[in-house]
């Protein structure tokens, strides 16, 4: 109800004193009233508005001095964008999609596992079929028949290997005295490296399996870590899954979550008006199977409306704890206990006041440590700053030396210059008839020199020429 001050003092600024009505789009009723409460300008919401406001988005390029179409319409996505992600306040720790796709492919996995599990039982099972019945477990036996190979070349000498990956002695006892008495077929080689490869792919798989698991236990603690302390990861994840987001499981009432996954069923009962059914999804949970038979529908029922409450704790709270998880799980137990014993269970709104100051303690102690995260951070960052600070300076020194010296080069090249080129001017004659005058000025050292020289060897040569003539007349 209280009109925005920008908006206040465009309003005061635009509108001429005498005009008392301005323009606003349609939906924009509220607007109107706030604006005619506080500035007495009187809106029109209806009418001829609307066509006003199409015409303007459809002609904005047009209006604008040089706003192309083009542009309008990339401004227009970013404000889109803009607007949907201050909406949204996007973390991207707290993305469920990454939930449901490991969750689907947790699934998928467990299905292809088994099936090549049971490829290689019945591959291996032709060379050694008792096996089967001393080693059940689908991974384990993939790692035994790996190990194994050739059962005519297994011996006491493989026990240990055995024992390791068996974990029971007397297995891999049985193991080996089956191996000498078995009824299966010989092998050739090729066969066996093919069932070993095959079995290196299974083990491989199941190891992968492992990781995913540890991966989505992982993302549970951070995007709904009051679910996934309730109600354990992995069913928490398939109801998230189901219900698409974690939204739109906190959107559910707990009618829908009890059944949730149970549709099927739900509407043959409705079709043929038979008993509708208890649970969905939620009957993998420990509770469901822990409780009598005559109060499964009741536990289930009271499991849902916590898990409801649970998956809205963690879709609005900013800052995600396991604490009301870890609460509301204490109050499924008290009421499984009371419907075995009869012992009354506490009141929710005594265990909500401890897990709010519970929350509240933990809240604080997650801002401090994001806190002195941030000045480790802001430190880190200005000691960068500053080595690069320094390191621009250095750089702009050496450089700053380094042309010096080039000047003080440069310098001296140029007095060596100045000094060469009045000793050229002086040797070369000049056109203005002062040529006699230089003569006559008596010359410097260097240049007496230069003039010397070339007579003095004229006068040897001349010695030289001589002394061969005498020679030659004496021969």
């Amino acid at each position: 109800g209280v009109l925005h001050e920008d908006l206040r003092l465009l309003l005061d600024t635009a509108l001429p004193p005498k005009r008392k009505k301005v323009l606003l789009g349609v939906g924009d009723a509220k607007m109107g009233a706030a604006v005619l409460e506080e500035l007495g300008v009187q809106c029109q919401t209806g009418g001829v508005v609307a066509e006003l406001m199409r015409g303007i988005r459809l002609h904005f390029p047009a209006l604008v001095r040089g706003l192309t179409a083009q542009s309008a319409a990339k401004a227009q996505l970013g404000l889109g964008h803009s607007y949907s992600r201050a909406k949204v306040k996007f973390n991207v720790h707290r993305v469920d999609n990454m939930i449901i796709q490991s969750i689907s492919l947790l699934d998928q996995l467990d299905k292809d596992i088994n099936t090549f599990s049971m490829r290689v039982r019945e591959w291996y099972g032709y060379h050694f079929p008792e096996l089967i019945k001393i080693v059940p477990e689908n991974s384990m036996y993939c790692r035994v028949a790996k190990c194994i190979g050739n059962r005519r070349e297994l011996s006491e000498e493989s026990l240990e290997g055995l024992e390791e990956i068996v974990m029971d002695s007397a297995k891999a006892q049985a193991i080996l005295e089956a191996s000498r008495s078995s009824m299966g077929m010989d092998i050739s080689p090729l066969d066996l490296i093919n069932i070993e490869s095959f079995s290196r792919r299974v083990i491989s798989l199941s190891e992968y399996r492992r990781g995913l698991q540890e991966y989505l236990r992982s993302k549970m603690s951070q995007v709904a870590p009051s679910l996934s302390a309730l109600i354990g990861e992995v069913v928490g994840a398939r109801l998230i899954s189901h219900a698409g987001s974690l939204t739109n499981l906190a959107k559910y009432p707990a009618s829908t979550v009890q059944i949730l996954g149970a549709e099927k069923a739900l509407f043959r009962a409705l079709k043929t008006r038979g008993n509708t059914p208890k649970y969905g999804l939620i009957f993998h949970s420990t509770f469901i199977g822990r409780a009598a038979a005559k109060n499964k529908g009741r536990i289930s029922r009271y499991l849902a409306n916590k898990c409801t409450i649970a998956s809205r704790i963690d879709c609005f709270s900013e800052v995600p704890t396991s604490v009301f998880g870890d609460k509301l799980r204490e109050q499924v137990e008290e009421r499984l206990a009371f419907y075995e014993t009869g012992e009354p269970p506490r009141k929710n709104l005594e265990v909500m006041k401890e897990a709010v100051v519970e929350a509240n303690e933990v809240v604080a102690e997650v801002k401090r440590r994001q806190e002195k995260k941030e000045k480790k951070k802001k430190k880190r960052e200005k000691r960068r700053l500053e080595a690069l600070a320094a390191a621009g300076e250095e750089a702009e020194e050496n450089s700053v030396m380094e042309t010096e010296e080039n000047d003080v080069g440069a310098k001296k090249k140029k007095k060596k210059k100045k000094q060469q080129q009045p000793e050229e001017s002086e040797a070369e004659p000049e056109e203005n008839g002062l040529q006699e005058e230089e003569e006559e000025q008596p010359l410097p050292k260097k240049k007496r020199k230069l003039t010397v020289e070339p007579e003095q060897e004229e006068e040897e040569e001349k010695k030289k020429k001589k002394k061969k003539k005498k020679a030659v007349a004496q021969d």
